[in-house]
């Protein structure tokens, strides 16, 4: 498969099981599961990595997603706007993909992380109940908003996504973080759709990869989704905060040279 050695296989399939998990609670899976296919796949071009990465999330995603649908029930005053717009916004964020080079991957988001995690752990009331901003059009303008610059992202680079709009959901909607993360699994299904939309015609898949990373992704989302419904709003910020704290020391680390 792709001349995988048995331990890179083995690699790519405990990312996968990882990122699925956490992309089901918190998001932000691919930042797991990105790098371990840049390490696993080092001849394949940037736009390969990517399109495999979103064939992987996307049938992760799916799972985690309707578990969410079917036992939180998130408005789809937000979510059918949130859903379509990011759908818009990853279809441009695709067609720009090939033009990122690989080296921008992990200071793009590292900057981001830093600003992610900083907000979120200094208001430790943020996202414990939901308490809205806006009414009826507000609402909606603020998740076309998110749909449109989250999808953008993802389209174009991907991992964090999920974290992102959990993030614009708690801070900018009102939403707790339960209710947040079940908007956000809806999403990010219809982002990594749009981006394989542009992937698959360009056969920029590869296809077993993306597949055997992707039954390892079902499995943790679906263990994700089940943990996050269960434990509640206060469990998945906790989690959000000890993930993405663990991800900026991770990117900053290898930025620094301080590890491989």
């Amino acid at each position: 498969m792709n001349g995988l050695s048995p331990e890179l296989l083995t690699l790519l399939v405990v990312a996968g099981l990882v990122a699925g998990y956490v992309d089901a609670v918190v998001g932000g899976g691919g930042l797991v599961q990105l790098p371990s296919l840049l390490l696993a796949l080092p001849v394949a071009s940037p736009v390969e990595v990517l399109a495999t990465n979103k064939l992987a999330s996307a049938l992760g995603v799916t799972v985690s997603a309707a578990t969410y649908y079917r036992r939180v029930r998130p408005d789809p005053r937000t979510f059918v706007p949130l859903m379509a717009c990011a759908f818009v916004g990853s279809l441009g964020g695709a067609l720009v993909a090939s033009l990122i080079p690989r080296s921008a991957f992990e200071p793009i988001i590292l900057v981001v992380l830093v600003g992610v995690g900083g907000y979120v752990l200094f208001r430790p009331d943020l996202g414990s109940v939901t308490a809205m901003r806006w009414e009826g059009r507000g609402t909606t303008v603020a998740a076309v908003g998110t749909g449109l610059l989250v999808g953008l992202y993802d389209g174009a680079l991907g991992p964090g996504t999920g974290s992102f709009f959990v993030l614009a959901l708690v801070g900018l909607v009102g939403y707790d973080f339960l209710t947040a993360s079940a908007n956000a699994r809806l999403a990010n299904w219809a982002t990594n759709v749009a981006a394989l939309v542009i992937f698959v015609p360009q056969g920029a898949v590869l296809w077993g990869v993306g597949l055997v990373v992707g039954v390892a992704n079902i499995v943790g989302s679906y263990l994700g989704a089940r943990t996050a419904v269960s434990r509640g709003s206060g469990f998945v910020r906790v989690f959000f905060v000890v993930v993405v704290s663990g991800f900026v020391v991770r990117i900053g680390g290898e930025l620094l040279g301080l590890w491989g």
